[in-house]
């Protein structure tokens, strides 16, 4: 049977819609179009373990995938939104058509078809004939207008070990045009996947999870293309992770690029645990070191990271002076859980020196990826982990030792009795 993808009613929507945005950006995951294994250790199938025999994610039929992109579209709280408001959108694995796939997927010309019918691409549009989902888009009048880039980081992307490419040439040769193209007075560049945050660096080898971190070559090739376009107030929004946060890095263009992460309106990582048990996830997000995280009092945790459904939200008030940018994450009340507020002046080529030096084992924040990190830092948790596990085991064999003694002494005395 299929699986539902979308709740009849989902309470973000509400939050989404009273928001009142302009436009609407879908950053990936818009549907979960593959089908996710039970954990298997044992039996014919494993999915998990040394023995594993069998992938833990299984691609679906096109026609089924048709149908959760129909079900998804016809949500009550999503029809709404599309009624007064501008969709654009890109997609990340899972509506791509599998999880972590890349351009080996073989349905993925096909699903391309239905992202953008699901989008309500135009049939005549460039996207429609080209390799990819990538497109950009300009809204607003002269001198106030907002040029929004969405790349496509799974038609072209090797594999996850290899440090290959996730672009793609002609990708890249697309986005070089756009970002020396006409001037604008914001350049958003959407990622389904994170650019400037490397989760994957701190969580391993407990947890695996992609970012343009895992490509340091093409990260680094984006950042540099950025600065050399000498284009100002440039900033990634993405998704995929489960999680919403914000993270910045200051040594690439002469001026603080941030990353907005949103992820998800239905799925968030707090829904692993029951409700009495989310202290631990939040726990745990404390634990994860990051330079690049952006710390301040409008997070509603101390991690400065948020677990639960939410929503990324860019206001810009064009009548300040200066024009001022804020940038937020929120949840599904539509209250602010983490936040950024600045002038555009901030975001303008020498509004800081990118220029920096530093001596071997030294890291600076929002400057050194966590990849940089002493490695007793970087793997904090996973050391926290393997204690803890240490420690419980070392108890039990404790227990254990204790119990035989107790039950030897207690057999000698009811014989000797």
């Amino acid at each position: 049977m299929p699986v539902p993808i979308f709740l009849h009613y989902l309470p973000i929507w509400d939050a989404i819609i009273k928001y009142d945005p302009q436009v609407f950006i879908w950053l990936g995951d818009n549907i979960y179009g593959d089908n996710k294994r039970p954990f298997k250790l044992f039996g014919k199938e494993r999915t998990i373990g040394p023995w594993k025999n069998a992938p833990r994610f299984v691609p679906n039929s096109r026609q089924e995938m048709e149908l959760r992109f129909k079900k998804a579209k016809t949500n009550p709280g999503y029809s709404r939104l599309r009624e007064k408001t501008k969709i654009i959108g890109t997609w990340d694995d899972h509506d791509y058509g599998l999880n972590d796939a890349g351009k080996e997927f073989s349905a993925k010309i096909s699903n391309q078809e239905l992202l953008l019918d699901f989008l309500e691409e135009p049939q005549d549009s460039p996207r429609r004939k080209q390799a990819g989902v990538y497109a950009s888009y300009t809204f607003g009048p002269l001198g106030r207008q907002i040029k929004v880039i969405l790349l496509d980081t799974r038609y072209h992307r090797d594999p996850l070990s290899s440090d290959g490419t996730i672009l793609g040439n002609l990708q890249w040769t697309w986005l070089e045009k756009e970002l020396n193209g006409p001037a604008s007075a914001i350049t958003i560049i959407g990622s389904s996947i994170q650019v400037i945050s490397n989760l994957s660096a701190t969580t391993g080898p407990l947890i695996s999870s992609e970012s343009w971190g895992r490509f340091p070559k093409e990260r680094d090739r984006l950042f540099k293309l950025i600065a050399d376009s000498k284009r100002d107030q440039v900033f990634f929004i993405s998704g995929d992770v489960h999680f919403g946060e914000i993270a910045r890095y200051d040594c690439a263009t002469g001026y603080p690029l941030y990353d907005i992460t949103s992820s998800g309106l239905t799925k968030s990582i707090e829904e692993a645990v029951p409700p009495p048990f989310h202290f631990i996830v939040r726990f745990v997000a404390s634990l994860t070191p990051t330079t690049m995280r952006v710390m301040n009092q409008n997070c509603r945790f101390s991690s400065c990271t948020y677990g639960q459904p939410n929503f990324g939200a860019i206001e810009i008030d064009w009548d300040a002076t200066p024009v001022t940018l804020k940038l937020e994450v929120k949840d599904i009340n539509g209250l602010t859980v983490t936040g950024v507020k600045m002038s555009l002046l901030e975001l303008q080529a020498g509004s800081i020196n990118n220029v920096v030096t530093m001596k071997t084992g030294e890291y600076w924040r929002h400057c050194s990826p966590e990849v940089t990190l002493p490695w007793l830092v970087r793997y904090r948790l996973a050391i926290v982990f393997y204690s803890a596990v240490a420690i419980l085991l070392l108890a039990l064999i404790v227990f254990t030792y204790a119990a035989v003694l107790i039950s030897r002494r207690c057999l000698g005395k009811c014989k000797f009795d």
